[in-house]
């Protein structure tokens, strides 16, 4: 019972969410950022400091998805946010006022299995139950369309079950589920409470810019000093994340684990600074794209062509190029 109190008081805080809200000062300026490791760059840029060396007075706003945080977006209740590529490219190609300006995270997606799964590798998920994220996400889109096709699988060969990472982590520990697809925290969290081993990590196959930093046209045109603060502010994060994974994890492990300690199946109870940082560890960040990053997503955005979450009107496939701004990076010379 212990465990599990433990686990629930864990789950419960990595799934709290904040409603999009403006400021109550109209100087604030508002990152909009998902409770995830991938988002780390935005969280330790304001719990570091870094936004306020940076000459800005910033909130972070947590959203529960990334339609969410994009609808902020383009109504300017944020000013900037951190979200998945994908979701920047689908609401773009509706004619959203979207901008990439940065990059933040390198895609890190790993399957991990249950011990008594019998599942070995990608091949084997065929006729077994799959906990993912929604259909459209960053993550279903890479699964069905780079994942699965690695393994030779064909739509409707794996039950794949929508939930949030959290709730994936409690399937595998009762058993509703015979694999997982996470990211991080999630990833470590669940090898450390649940019977599991990860069997695959799609950056090793297949790297992409999963995590990128977005804003609005409008916002760009009229407060491109501010934006580009933020930029820099993450900059510095990313090198903290890097090269002090333990001193960032002290700043953000308690985003994700609501207690001190997380208590495992094999190491007892174990610090979740430690936990974090070595989820932090796992993780690439970077504050550029480079064009190795842009040509892949120019294949994202063909995959979600296929899959029809991403249409034009012409028929014709969309150029990421359009909703790209890397100013700040040539600026910077990065």
């Amino acid at each position: 019972m212990k465990f599990k109190h433990s686990l629930s008081l864990l789950l419960a805080a990595a799934a709290l969410t904040a409603a999009a809200a403006p400021a109550s000062a109209a100087d604030k300026f508002r990152v909009g950022y998902l409770r995830v490791m991938d988002d780390a760059p935005a969280i330790v840029a304001q719990d570091g400091g870094f936004y306020q060396k940076a000459g800005l007075d910033a909130d972070l706003v947590e959203f529960k998805s990334g339609t969410d945080l994009i609808k902020a977006i383009v109504g300017g209740q944020v000013n900037i946010g951190v979200l998945g590529f994908t979701n920047a490219v689908t609401w773009a190609s509706k004619g959203a006022d979207i901008k990439v300006v940065g990059g933040a995270q390198q895609g890190y997606h790993s399957l991990v299995v249950r011990d008594d799964s019998g599942i070995k590798d990608i091949a084997d998920l065929k006729g077994k139950t799959l906990a993912s994220q929604s259909e459209g996400s960053t993550a279903d889109v890479v699964l069905k369309g780079v994942v699965f096709k690695q393994g030779h699988l064909q739509d409707g060969d794996v039950n794949v079950m929508g939930v949030s990472p959290a709730v994936s982590v409690q399937a595998l520990v009762g058993k509703r589920v015979d694999a997982a697809f996470l990211f991080e925290p999630y990833d470590r969290i669940a090898q450390l409470v649940a019977p599991v081993k990860q069997i695959y990590q799609i950056g090793k196959t297949w790297p992409f810019p999963c995590m990128v930093v977005i804003t609005s046209g409008d916002m760009l045109a009229k407060h491109k000093d501010e934006v580009w603060k933020a930029l820099d502010a993450q900059h510095q994060a990313i090198d903290l994340l890097l090269q002090q994974p333990d001193a960032a994890a002290k700043l953000i492990s308690h985003y994700f684990i609501a207690e001190p300690t997380l208590k495992t199946l094999a190491h007892g109870d174990m610090p979740r600074d430690q936990v974090i940082s070595e989820a932090i560890r796992t993780q690439v960040f970077q504050p550029k794209l480079t064009g190795k990053d842009t040509a892949r997503m120019q294949e994202l955005a063909d995959i979600m062509q296929v899959q029809g979450s991403l249409k034009t009107r012409d028929g014709k496939p969309y150029d990421v190029n359009q909703i790209l701004d890397l100013s700040w990076q040539k600026a910077r010379n990065l």
